[in-house]
């Protein structure tokens, strides 16, 4: 097996404001090299840093916006956040969970912060992936995973290195319970001071790690501070964390669906006439009623 090099380790951009209620850095697309031809399957990436919200009897948060072509993934490190689709999807995201929606061939979502949450306030930190999928699965009906920070499957490392939370994919023969339309591996690292984790995927991969909290060093040469992100070279197969301090790294790795992709906002689609047809179809009301 040969060795995955770190490409280039990513500062976190200046943070912008999705709406009112999410702050976040913009690792995927970007101009650090990881566009979303480069990152596919992988076609956006904000990160929530933690951020201190006070609290506030309105909820903040994104109201009705549509989405077409591709999957959301939300994952909370910190916080609550309520949200609703317009196939009937919904639920609250609380710390550790994560929320998979397809929205495929097209839907209606909002998101907030949970109102009992948003009354207190506090720290809130999450990431929300967009996931491409292949033409053939575009069309598919909108569904929705809701995964349960229990319910996530788990691989403790040796020596109190820490553990490996398998949301997709799988680790060491420890598999995660989301299904996908395409190959990817999705964990958090939970590595105690000092712990190690070595992780092994095909080197057309493309992979990414992002630090949530603490230091690792890859390789026993690259440095990952806190809010940075990794791009892994598609050179090799394996790599080695180590933190330098309690850490949590998302580590993200999907095979390139390898199509065309043309995007403009919320809809993600082949071609620049599919993207024509996705604002006719969400114009004309056939991503269905949402309430704002």
């Amino acid at each position: 097996m040969k060795t995955k090099t770190v490409e280039l380790v990513a500062s976190p951009r200046a943070p912008h404001f999705v709406g009112d209620g999410f702050r976040v850095h913009n690792f995927i697309p970007s101009g650090f090299r990881m566009d979303m031809q480069r990152m596919d399957p992988f076609i956006l990436l904000d990160y929530n840093s933690t951020y201190n919200f006070p609290p506030s009897d309105k909820p903040k948060g994104v109201g009705v916006h549509p989405h077409k072509g591709f999957e959301t993934v939300t994952i909370a490190y910190k916080g609550k956040v309520a949200h609703h689709d317009s196939s009937g999807g919904g639920g609250v995201i609380g710390e550790g969970d994560v929320q998979w929606m397809t929205a495929a061939n097209g839907v209606l979502h909002k998101e907030h912060h949970e109102e009992e949450w948003s009354k207190t306030g506090g720290d809130f930190q999450m990431v929300q992936l967009w996931v491409n999928l292949p033409a053939k699965d575009k069309k598919s009906n909108p569904k929705y995973q809701a995964i349960k920070y229990e319910d996530i499957h788990r691989y403790q490392l040796e020596n109190n290195a820490g553990t490996i939370e398998i949301i997709a994919g799988e680790y060491k023969g420890t598999k995660g319970v989301a299904s996908t339309f395409t190959p990817i591996h999705m964990f958090n690292a939970k590595l105690n001071k000092g712990g190690k984790a070595d992780f092994e995927f095909p080197a057309h991969y493309n992979t990414t790690v992002l630090v949530i909290e603490g230091q690792v060093i890859i390789n026993n040469q690259d440095v990952a501070p806190t809010d940075h992100m990794a791009l892994m070279a598609n050179d090799g197969e394996t790599f080695k964390i180590e933190a330098t301090e309690d850490a949590i790294v998302l580590i993200l790795s999907g095979e390139p669906i390898n199509e065309p992709i043309a995007a403009h906002g919320p809809f993600v689609m082949n071609t620049q006439q599919e993207l024509i047809e996705a604002f006719n179809d969400f114009n004309n009301g056939k991503f269905g009623y949402l309430e704002d």
